[in-house]
């Protein structure tokens, strides 16, 4: 297909338009015009790069790309090579970033909701970012801090009390911490995000809402798969999944 045709249907159908932004969503590097496979990732790293060549990308999908809001503009050093690298194998590069954590079939979000078990109930905060569901029973946080870690193979940092028991969970992916305030006002059990800052202990401690520190990446890997299979479905593309690992 059509890279330009690839880059026009994955706007609309992530509605991107609606979302302010830190960064440029959708093409941020141009390869060659025809994509007949495409490869998805977490984040724009070299390795992820070097391993989507090996796996013949034409174009490649992440959640984190580059030109980051306040980050230094120049094209030097490791910016510079990694637009080298993807200039010098006419590899595309689209990123998607809040429009990918905010969708609610395929977003990192809901995706991350259907691992843990949970349906997503409603949307609320900041551009709709915070997700809201319910367990199907009752359960000690630390039964549920457990099944957490379990199914995406990363133990979480958990503050709060381990014999109490929970049911309504909200939740944000990724570097979503401050967002406990929106979930404190929800009046949820506990609040899921990937990382944690100093004042979240506290905000958890005195609040009474239990926190989960899940990891960035490791709750950031389902969106951008879903969405490869997704477009990979509809265009008949070839579509692979590439998972480098990262410990946060």
């Amino acid at each position: 297909m059509e890279l330009k045709q690839l880059v026009n249907y994955t706007r609309q159908f992530l509605q991107v338009e609606k979302f302010a932004d830190y960064c440029p969503n959708g093409l941020q590097v141009e390869g060659k015009s025809q994509v007949a496979k495409i490869v998805t990732g977490v984040s724009a790293s070299m390795d992820f790069l070097e391993a989507a060549k090996s796996a013949g990308a034409d174009a490649v999908l992440v959640h984190h790309g580059y030109f980051w809001k306040n980050e230094e503009a120049c094209i030097v050093g490791i910016k510079r090579n990694r637009i080298k690298f993807l200039l010098d194998n006419e590899m595309s590069l689209l990123a998607y970033h809040l429009p990918l954590d905010a969708h609610p079939e395929l977003g990192n979000n809901a995706q991350l909701g259907k691992v843990l078990g949970m349906n997503v109930q409603a949307f609320s905060g900041n551009q709709g970012l915070v997700a809201q569901g319910s367990l199907s029973g009752m359960q000690t946080l630390g039964k549920f801090s457990e099944h957490l870690g379990a199914q995406l193979g990363r133990a979480p940092l958990v503050i709060g009390d381990l014999s109490r028991t929970v049911k309504n969970i909200a939740w944000c992916t990724g570097g979503a911490q401050g967002y406990i305030t929106d979930a404190i006002e929800l009046g949820v059990d506990v609040f899921i995000s990937g990382e944690i800052s100093e004042q979240t202990v506290h905000l958890a401690m005195e609040s009474g809402v239990a926190y989960i520190a899940a990891g960035h990446h490791a709750t950031e890997r389902y969106g951008i798969k879903a969405l490869g299979e997704h477009l990979a479905g509809q265009f008949g593309l070839a579509h692979e999944f590439i998972d480098i690992h990262n410990p946060v």
